[in-house]
């Protein structure tokens, strides 16, 4: 882009690199300063960059401290955008493999909703949702897509 200017598709791109290379810094950039959150682990909301900075930072830590790369990929991806505001809803699976390496060790699929707001040209993540449809039997989340499909 040589024009200065964003699309959502970049955002989505940078989250997806940060992750790769477990950059906090550049993970955070694409994140407003008041990002209000929903993961799933650990606690029910962030409120801010300075806690998702927390909670990102013990993460990618965790990551690198178990020795692994972590390969983002999102499918399903519907991005609806004006030209203020702009959501996107996708399919995230996260894979762990070691360097050099192309074998799955762990892996894990969520679903997500972005919502993002534009200013000085560029997009930032104001809100983020992910979850895990939950299974009724047991209580646990289901991790694999397959198991959560109605058949």
């Amino acid at each position: 882009m040589t024009d200065g200017t964003s699309f959502v598709q970049d955002v989505l791109e940078t989250y997806k690199r940060a992750v790769y290379e477990s950059d906090v810094e550049k993970f955070l950039s694409i994140y407003s300063a008041d990002v209000h959150i929903y993961d799933c682990w650990g606690n029910w909301e962030c409120k801010g960059l300075s806690l998702w900075k927390d909670s990102v930072t013990e993460w990618f830590n965790g990551v690198k401290e178990d020795g692994y790369l972590l390969k983002v990929d999102m499918n399903d991806l519907v991005i609806e955008e004006n030209t203020n505001v702009a959501f996107a809803h996708c399919v995230v699976t996260y894979s762990a493999f070691r360097e050099n390496s192309e074998e799955i060790l762990r892996q894990m699929t969520n679903r997500f909703t972005f919502g993002l707001k534009k200013g000085n040209g560029s997009w930032l993540i104001t809100h983020e949702h992910s979850s895990l449809p939950i299974d009724m039997q047991t209580g646990k989340g289901i991790f694999n897509r397959e198991m959560g499909e109605e058949k």
